[in-house]
């Protein structure tokens, strides 16, 4: 199963949730659904978040096979 750490990436960055909710041109609902794994951002997404957030996007998500 894959496994958002996008939450945990944001909290370390300095910037703010508003922040990069504005860097990345998404609402606080979209966010939030990125944060919660609820939804999962577009690749294209998924590597500019990666890019603010100076992780790669390996590291914004966990694969565990034991969750499948």
């Amino acid at each position: 199963m894959l496994r958002s750490k996008i939450r945990a990436y944001i909290d370390l960055s300095p910037l703010t949730r508003e922040e990069v909710r504005n860097a990345m041109e998404v609402t606080e609902n979209t966010l939030s659904s990125w944060c919660t794994g609820k939804a999962k951002p577009t690749l294209e997404k998924a590597f500019k978040l990666s890019r603010l957030l100076g992780v790669t996007v390996e590291d914004l998500y966990e694969w565990r096979e034991d969750d499948e």
